[in-house]
C-alpha cells in the first residue's frame, strides 16, 4: 500500500518524522508493507529545511516541493489545492496523511476528497472554538472531509461527537508527546544551545510570539512585551524572535525591554534543549504549550484560549491573554508557587502514537491486521 503524506511548515515535519520512524519499524518487522511518499508543500520557507535538517531528524527526503511559498490564504491554498491534486493523480495513493491545521493541512484534505482518495487527519478534533483563527477553520473543514480521525485525547473526541463525526476516530495519542520523549532523549546524551548562548539550566524564561492576534495589533504586542521587561527585571527573558514579529516590532516602533534577549529561531533540537532547561514558558504557540509540559516546565499563554486544555486542567498553562496585567499577575502567581501544575497527569498517550496511526493504516487499507 502507499500513503502520501503532505507538510507544509516545520512542526508538521517533526510529526511526520515521528511517523515514518514508526513506520520503518513496521516494514522491518515484516508488517504489511507501506510505501510513504512526503510532499512539501513550501508554504513556510525555513532555511533550516535542509538536507541536515532532515537528517538530523531522521525524515525522508520528501519526494516532492511544490514550492508555493507564502502569501494570501486563499491564493496560497489554491496553488497547492492544484499542484497537490497532480501529485494525487500521478501518485495514486490508498490514503494521504495531513497534520494539524495549516493551509497544507485543508489543502491536501480537500485536493484528496475531490479524487475519493481517503483523508488521515493526524490531531484531529482539536477546538480553539474561535472561528476567527484561520487554524480553526482549517481543521474543522479537514476533519469532517476526513475517513480517518486520530484524535490525541479523549476530549478531541468529544469535540468531534458533538459535531456528528463518530466513524473513523480514533484516540492515539499526541506525536507531539512521541516526538518529544525521542529527542528528549538525544538533546539530554549531546546538549548544544545551553552552552552555545551562555545560558545555565532554570536561570531564564523561553518565550516564543508569533501569532497574528498578537504581532498584528499594536496594542497587543506592546502590552506583551512591555510585561516582558517587567519579567526579565526579576528572570532573564529568552525570546526565540520569529520573522514576522520582528517585522511588525519595527513596523509598530516597539522597543525590546532590557533584559530581553532576543535569539534567532532555533533548530527543533536544540528548542527543546532550551524548553527542558527553562524556568518558565512564555508563548502563543500550542506547540511549544505543550512541550513545555513535557518538560515539566509551567506555561504561561498569551492568548484567551488554546486547544489543549489538558495542559490548563492539570494547573502547568494559565491562560493570560495579551494583557500586562494578567501576564504579571500570572507571572505573580508562578513565583509565588501558586499555579500547583500536575505534571504527573498523562492525558496525551504513552508515547506510541505513530505507532498506532501504522496500524490502523495497515489494518484499512493493508487487506488484513497489521
Amino acid at each position: 500500500m502507499k500513503i502520501v503524506t503532505v507538510v507544509g511548515a516545520r512542526p508538521q515535519f517533526v510529526k511526520a518524522a515521528t511517523f515514518s520512524r514508526a513506520l520503518a519499524r513496521h516494514n522491518a518487522a515484516g508488517g504489511v508493507p507501506i510505501i510513504e511518499r512526503i510532499v512539501h508543500t513550501g508554504q513556510h520557507y525555513d532555511a533550516n529545511m535542509s538536507g541536515v535538517f532532515f537528517e538530523e531528524l531522521g525524515i525522508p527526503e520528501p519526494a516532492h516541493h511544490l514550492g508555493v511559498g507564502s502569501g494570501p490564504h486563499g491564493r496560497q491554498t489554491g496553488l497547492m489545492l492544484e499542484a497537490i491534486e497532480k501529485v494525487l493523480s500521478d501518485e495514486k495513493p490508498d490514503a494521504i496523511l495531513v497534520y494539524g491545521d495549516t493551509n497544507s493541512t485543508l489543502a491536501g484534505a480537500l485536493a484528496a476528497a475531490k479524487l475519493h482518495v481517503p483523508v488521515a487527519h493526524v490531531e484531529a478534533g482539536l477546538r480553539s472554538f474561535n472561528r476567527r483563527m484561520p487554524e480553526e477553520v482549517n481543521r474543522v473543514m479537514a476533519d469532517h472531509l476526513s475517513a480517518l480521525l486520530f484524535c490525541p485525547t479523549a476530549e478531541s473526541v468529544a469535540n468531534l461527537a458533538r459535531e456528528g463525526v463518530t466513524e473513523g476516530v480514533h484516540e492515539i495519542g499526541d506525536v507531539m508527546y512521541d516526538s518529544v520523549l525521542h529527542y528528549g532523549r538525544r538533546v539530554r546524551e549531546n546538549p548544544r544551545a545551553l552552552a552555545a548562548l551562555g545560558l545555565s539550566a532554570g536561570a531564564f524564561a523561553l518565550a516564543t510570539v508569533h501569532r497574528a492576534e498578537n504581532t498584528d495589533d499594536p496594542a497587543r504586542l506592546a502590552a506583551i512585551f512591555s510585561a516582558f521587561g517587567e519579567i526579565a527585571s526579576r528572570l532573564p527573558v529568552v525570546l526565540a524572535l520569529h520573522p514576522r514579529t520582528r517585522h511588525f516590532l519595527a513596523a509598530h516602533g516597539i522597543a525590546v525591554p532590557a533584559g530581553v534577549r532576543l535569539v534567532e529561531p532555533l533548530p527543533y533540537l536544540d528548542m527543546i534543549e532550551l524548553e527542558f532547561a527553562a524556568r518558565l514558558v512564555l508563548t502563543d504557540s500550542g506547540g511549544v504549550q505543550k512541550e513545555a509540559f513535557f518538560a515539566k516546565v509551567p506555561c504561561l499563554t498569551l492568548r484567551e484560549e488554546t486547544e489543549w486544555v489538558e495542559t490548563v486542567a492539570a494547573g502547568a498553562n494559565r491562560l493570560c491573554g495579551a494583557s500586562r496585567d494578567q501576564i504579571l499577575a500570572a507571572f505573580a502567581d508562578f513565583e509565588a508557587g501558586r499555579l500547583s501544575p500536575d505534571f504527573s497527569a498523562t492525558p496525551y498517550g504513552d508515547g506510541d502514537s505513530a505507532g498506532r496511526i501504522v496500524r490502523v493504516l495497515a489494518e484499512r487499507f493493508g487487506g488484513g491486521p497489521a
